[in-house]
């Protein structure tokens, strides 16, 4: 986190920072209350896609910290009229919004809003294109945490899924190797593995059984249909049957394993009904870890101080 208290991404940050947010937010699962927020402060969403977890928890987490939440709703706004992205933060900036959690379709799209920002305003990413998703790598880090303790060194991981496009997979690896985990596995369908270079430290997989072979951690994600229409998946029933999680799959994995997913998922798709359901799946703890994780961040961003 920067000196403006902006959570952008989780590239840059050191992991003491990432650290103190995930104790901060486990503080807040034990009760803690909110700490130097200033009396009258706003947050407001600004979200130019859909989205269910991440927005409502967003929501949660600010009536955790008893400050004032605007909802911005795209489909009900202005730029159904064709105001620009822009022009709708600087109007609701100008009603005295402390702090924006933006989501948009475009990479880099929150940074352009932070360039034309007033001095004090602070933003928190909620997704932006294929780049980055922070506070879904926070949220995530922290289950690894509950579950496997504050050790990552040791940890085996494997991402499962459309790498290439997915901001959750992008900010889950920086997070993870921040943490010091070691062996980082990425599997997926050839077309949907990223190049060597985005992430350097992990391996390249697209056999998802060599991938799951003793791993401590699986975390599977969507498959976006658009990549069928884009002709980079043949069809649903063989991507299920290449790289869906199954019970028989899972066995695989360490007999202590977790399953994770940052939702929506698609059932039959990337991961079967006892897998998604089972003694092993962390879905839900991970979407009741959101509100914390990001109380933790938005307490942050309203102080305006990384400290």
């Amino acid at each position: 986190m920067g000196q403006d208290a902006n959570l952008i991404r989780i590239d840059g940050l050191s992991e003491a920072t990432l650290r103190a947010l995930m104790t901060r937010a486990e503080a807040f699962i034990k009760g803690a209350p909110a700490a130097n927020i200033p009396k009258d402060a706003c947050v407001s969403t600004l979200f130019f896609e859909p989205s269910t977890r991440t927005k409502l928890s967003f929501q949660r987490a600010a009536q955790r910290l008893g400050v004032d939440m605007l909802s911005f709703d795209v489909a009900n706004s202005s730029t159904r009229k064709g105001e620009t992205a822009l022009d709708t933060f600087r109007n609701i900036e100008a009603m005295g919004v402390d702090v924006f959690v933006v989501r948009h379709h475009e990479d880099g799209a929150v940074d352009a809003l932070v360039a034309h920002a007033n001095k004090g305003t602070r933003f928190v990413n909620a997704g932006d294109g294929r780049s980055n998703h922070p506070t879904q790598a926070l949220l995530d880090m922290m289950t690894l945490q509950q579950n496997k303790g504050q050790d990552f060194t040791q940890l085996r991981v494997a991402i499962v899924g459309d790498v290439k496009h997915s901001r959750v997979a992008r900010s889950d690896y920086q997070a993870l190797a921040l943490l010091g985990v070691q062996d980082i596995r990425v599997c997926g369908p050839t077309q949907l593995l990223p190049a060597a270079d985005d992430m350097p430290r992990a391996q390249l997989m697209d056999r998802l059984d060599d991938a799951l072979d003793g791993v401590d951690v699986v975390m599977t994600l969507r498959l976006q249909r658009e990549r069928m229409e884009e002709g980079l998946v043949d069809s649903l029933e063989n991507y299920h049957a290449n790289f869906g999680i199954s019970e028989a799959r899972l066995a695989r994995a360490a007999a202590d394993a977790i399953v994770m997913h940052p939702g929506p998922m698609n059932r039959g798709v990337e991961i079967e009904d006892a897998v998604a359901d089972g003694p092993q799946s962390r879905i839900l703890q991970q979407v009741r870890n959101g509100v914390y994780a990001r109380a933790a961040v938005l307490e942050r961003a309203l102080r305006g101080t990384c400290d």
